[in-house]
């Protein structure tokens, strides 16, 4: 069928008009933090060009008409955080940790490719962000409804546990657009009737899946919370270990020598403990009060050992939820990081888990204009982080609630 030219021509200009515009940005007055150097560049300007920072200037240097001026009033800028480990859906949650200083994201699992959606969007300039790294459905034992997320997983409505079904799964999710599959060496913690430590995927089985994965290039993220699950994990070629609260010394010093990543969502387990957010019930409660100190002893060995430690809250961003980027930043300095230390969990170190170091999550020349403004120094306030005065991502003014004053 034929079109008319006037049709053609109208649907063009909506696809046009559902684009952002893309503005010149110069933020002015402003204190950098550049993710790198553990020091305030003071009285600093920030150009920002086509969706990247151009330039670091300095108090008077011209700024040509085709900027528009933001005056940050002598505040604080930091890259923009990374979550990476959410399971974010939908458009208001993105936006929610968007609007909470968190400009990239990597999911861990969700129902129905919903994430590869919101990747598209951001990546097309239809939302202002965050950008997304998408997992897909889950690889667990018993994906359950997610096999209504695409026909080919009909055959799965009984499991997945043998080595053809896992390597079906994994490439259905890369075929749909997921660039890391998230999978699990143990139980959940937030269900009731399920122990944590219990191992569920076998060494063997998680090795099928890393290694049909890596066949196209993409990691895997393995959910261990015990210790025999995360060390079969480790042992298999996991990218990161999620959570790793019973973790023993042998397992932290493996993943040192083979460089995996972990990522604690710590703050999910004081959300355990407390009512409403994501879990509730007495069960829980008691668990997440075991958990917390044993992940904090995780936490610290880790840490001393140098592992390699990223941020993730590990949850949906609902309008219930408490769990934020910003809070798990302040359990991070409270057990033992430097503020410089837990700002780089959050953006650099997070970047380079998600192997997207050479574009984002430091305020450099070239580099993507995913940056927050805070009230105050971070490198002194960790605390900070959790009031984002104003947000950009990919040059997209976010937030914006500077200045306080009218004019």
């Amino acid at each position: 069928m034929r079109y008319p030219l006037t049709l053609l021509l109208a649907f063009y200009c909506t696809l046009a008009a559902a684009q952002l515009q893309q503005k010149n940005y110069a933020l002015t007055n402003v204190n950098v933090f550049n993710g790198v150097d553990n020091r305030i560049q003071t009285s600093a300007i920030i150009f920002v060009k086509a969706g990247k920072i151009e330039k670091l200037g300095k108090a008077g240097d011209v700024i040509s008409k085709d900027y528009e001026i933001i005056d940050c009033q002598g505040n604080y800028a930091m890259p923009g955080m990374m979550d990476v480990h959410t399971h974010i859906d939908n458009l208001e949650s993105a936006k929610r940790a968007l609007l909470s200083g968190v400009t990239t994201f990597r999911t861990a699992g969700v129902s129905a490719y919903q994430d590869v959606s919101l990747r598209e969007l951001s990546k097309a300039n239809r939302i202002a962000g965050p950008d997304v790294v998408p997992a897909g459905v889950f690889v667990t034992p018993n994906p359950g409804e997610t096999i209504l997320a695409d026909p080919r997983l009909g055959n799965l409505i009984s499991g997945a546990n043998t080595d053809d079904e896992l390597k079906q799964l994994v490439n259905v999710n890369i075929d749909r657009g997921a660039e890391v599959i998230k999978t699990r060496g143990t139980e959940r913690a937030g269900l009731p009737e399920t122990d944590p430590r219990q191992q569920s995927y076998t060494q063997h089985q998680l090795k099928v899946i890393i290694d049909e994965a890596a066949k196209r290039n993409v990691p895997v993220m393995v959910h261990a919370h015990g210790d025999e699950g995360a060390r079969a994990a480790v042992q298999a070629g996991a990218k990161s270990i999620e959570h790793g609260t019973f973790l023993s010394d042998e397992t932290l010093q493996l993943m040192k020598q083979k460089g995996a990543f972990l990522v604690p969502t710590y703050i999910t387990l004081e959300d355990l403990t407390k009512p409403g957010g994501d879990y509730s019930g007495a069960v829980l409660e008691l668990r997440g009060r075991f958990m917390m100190p044993q992940a904090e002893r995780v936490f610290r060995k880790a840490h001393s050992l140098g592992v390699k430690i990223a941020t993730g809250a590990d949850n949906n961003y609902t309008i219930n939820s408490t769990s934020r980027v910003s809070l798990e930043c302040e359990h991070f300095v409270r057990m033992g990081m430097s503020p410089f230390e837990a700002i780089q969990s959050a953006t650099v170190v997070s970047a380079e888990l998600l192997g997207i170091q050479g574009k984002t999550g430091r305020i450099l020349p070239g580099l993507e204009a995913d940056l927050i403004i805070v009230p105050n120094n971070p490198l002194e306030d960790i605390r900070a982080l959790q009031d984002a005065l104003i947000v950009m991502s990919n040059g997209h003014l976010a937030l914006k609630r500077l200045p306080f004053s009218k004019e």
